[in-house]
């Protein structure tokens, strides 16, 4: 089985700063570094460098191709990938906070402008039971969710960033939800995190749920009744949670599809973004997988 990543590629612009700035205030950046970025970037490169098979379809501008050829270099096929010549790619401005922790600020650019006949052609290199990813930083979701699924592709969902249009999404075709506490929250439309899954549960039978809350670990809902609930790796000082959640998604996925169990999946994503909190940037801090073996036994034995 291989993956096909329907996603954002885009140019970071990562700044370090005390704190997050606030309206009406100016904060001078310690630094400024442009790295490659985009949540299906960030994903694809979890998912080639967990051992999975994996094709990226998406839009750069002409001041992207480096992102293409990152993809490339990591074993990502990159023929869907297109370019534009009239629009820049798109741009993430990182504040990093003292804590780590980041805040985000997107132009869309080119990730806005993926078409029906491209992700058509890229959906014919792939077979039934095959997966197709997808984020919510490009235009298009809901019709390429139900292309995927006419196709016979295993849907595999991360509503990130969540927006009031998510909600429109055709979801019931979803065979695997991933989403943090806040876009569940927002699909659920509640509050109380004891009422969240319940909601979820209701109004998507048929998926499964996984849900990321960082520090606190993860949770798995399976549309089967099978619950699998996994702590946080423990990784000392956290210096960049950028990356982190994708590095999850991908590391989870690309172990799903060696047959993983549930559990064993859910273990390794979570050494794998606890791998990546601790160092810098977004993608160069998405680990390869020989590089956590040691690290990922060591605590579970």
């Amino acid at each position: 089985m291989k993956v096909l990543n329907c996603g954002s590629l885009n140019i970071d612009r990562v700044m370090p700063v005390p704190e997050f700035v606030r309206p009406g205030e100016t904060l001078a950046a310690a630094s400024m570094t442009l790295l490659p970025g985009g949540k299906g970037l960030n994903q694809s490169l979890a998912l080639a460098r967990a051992g999975a098979e994996v094709s990226h379809y998406g839009a750069i501008g002409e001041d992207g191709i480096f992102l293409k050829e990152l993809l490339a270099d990591n074993s990502v096929d990159c023929s869907p990938i297109r370019l534009r010549s009239d629009i820049a790619s798109g741009q993430a401005m990182i504040q990093v906070d003292s804590k780590g922790e980041n805040a985000i600020v997107l132009y869309a650019g080119a990730n806005h402008t993926l078409q029906r006949e491209e992700f058509a052609a890229a959906l014919g290199n792939m077979q039934a039971g095959d997966y197709l990813l997808l984020q919510n930083e490009v235009n298009l979701v809901d019709e390429f969710i139900r292309m995927g699924h006419e196709h016979k592709l295993k849907i595999v969902f991360n509503p990130a960033p969540f927006t009031e249009e998510v909600r429109s999404y055709p979801l019931e075709l979803v065979d695997i939800l991933v989403v943090n506490e806040i876009e569940a929250a927002g699909l659920a439309g509640e509050s109380s995190a004891g009422e969240v899954l319940k909601a979820l549960q209701q109004k998507y039978p048929a998926s499964d749920l996984l849900l990321t809350s960082g520090s606190r670990g993860s949770l798995w809902c399976g549309s089967n009744g099978e619950v699998v609930q996994c702590a946080a790796t423990e990784v000392g000082r956290v210096v960049d949670t950028t990356a982190a959640g994708d590095t999850f998604i991908g590391y989870f996925l690309a172990a799903i599809l060696r047959n993983q169990t549930v559990k064993a999946a859910l273990s390794e994503a979570s050494a794998a973004s606890g791998w990546c909190v601790a160092h810098h940037g977004a993608a160069p801090s998405i680990p390869w997988r020989n590089k956590i073996e040691a690290f990922y036994n060591k605590i579970n034995r």
